[in-house]
């Protein structure tokens, strides 16, 4: 019984590359640990691939899944950007910000200088109205934006400035422990500049460039994450309000260039805006299971409506050292 037939891979354009599979009768993780070679080669080979038809009930089949797979450990959401909970085999819940809310797209730790390379996303309960994850090309995205924009990133770098409070997360939850001599050692393990301010505030900043190449391809890859980072991707309203009420200096998060100098906001907003037109949309059905290459493709979250469950886990650590 092999992995694929002619019938098994769907290729529609403006779609993920699809697998469905039959396991007539076979246990989901024996055919995940026979066809493992076959599975990394697509990802590889795609970026990314929807697998339809496995069977996988609880959070441990899940991570005992893509550990099979990935052929390697699930990692640790460590230095964390937003609110999730963690659950069993170090898979978490999807990031649990307000259904009403958008996640733009953004390559997962595109922030940090380490990230997963491989993604796993399952879909424990589909919404009934909304709750997409769209994924995108950002080899696509680095062809898309202009020479001059791409070039002034690429030469200065991005400067990373976040201020841990209940405005946001607070340092506790992002680096998941009370102590602060954990902390500053893994600020310091990472490269991540830090300075503690009256009344027990923490404040980091790193400096990482604005896109990387691609270890298979070798093509360029806009890997950062300025256009989610920046004040401005909450609106003007938020913005303008979060300004005024805590100072440019103490705003949550927030980025500059690499020699602490503003970004052109329209530059930033090009960005989103062509990332939004290289989204890949599809509708999530019960026991989906997306496979990411998390260097080559974004992905994001459309609002939605009604409950929701999608499960992520994260393998293959990469990264570069911070400048």
């Amino acid at each position: 019984m092999g992995l694929m037939s002619i019938n098994d891979l769907v290729e529609v354009e403006g779609q993920p590359l699809v697998l469905n599979v039959d396991l007539q009768g076979e246990k989901t993780l024996d055919w995940a640990q026979r066809n493992r070679a076959e599975l990394e080669s697509l990802v590889a080979t795609n970026g990314a691939v929807l697998i339809k038809g496995l069977k996988v009930v609880s959070t441990g089949q899940f991570s005992k899944l893509l550990q099979t797979i990935f052929q390697g450990p699930l990692l640790e959401y460590q230095y964390r950007s937003t609110p999730r909970t963690g659950l069993k085999g170090n898979i978490y819940t999807a990031t649990e910000y307000h259904a009403s809310e958008t996640i733009l797209q953004h390559n997962e730790n595109a922030y940090s200088n380490e990230w997963p390379l491989r993604l796993g996303f399952l879909c424990m309960q589909p919404s009934p109205v909304g709750g997409e994850t769209p994924i995108a090309d950002s080899c696509k995205l680095y062809e898309l934006i202009p020479q001059e924009i791409r070039d002034k990133f690429e030469s200065k770098q991005l400067k990373y400035v976040r201020n841990y409070s209940d405005v946001d997360l607070p340092w506790q939850e992002v680096f998941q422990t009370s102590d602060k001599g954990e902390v500053e050692a893994f600020c310091r393990q990472k490269n991540i500049n830090f300075e503690w301010l009256p009344g027990d505030r923490l404040r980091t900043w790193q400096i990482n460039p604005a896109s990387i190449v691609h270890p298979v391809s070798g093509k360029k890859v806009w890997f950062n994450q300025a256009h989610l980072f920046h004040v401005s991707s909450l609106g003007k309203d938020m913005k303008e309000s979060l300004i005024n009420s805590l100072g440019k200096e103490f705003l949550p998060r927030n980025v500059y260039f690499g020699d602490g100098s503003e970004i052109d906001e329209s530059e930033l907003q090009l960005i989103r805006d062509l990332n939004q037109d290289l989204r890949i949309k599809f509708k999530w059905e019960k026991h989906n299971l997306m496979l990411i290459d998390n260097t080559r493709f974004s992905h994001g979250r459309e609002p939605y409506e009604g409950n929701r469950k999608i499960l992520v886990g994260m393998s293959a650590p990469s990264g570069f050292q911070s400048i």
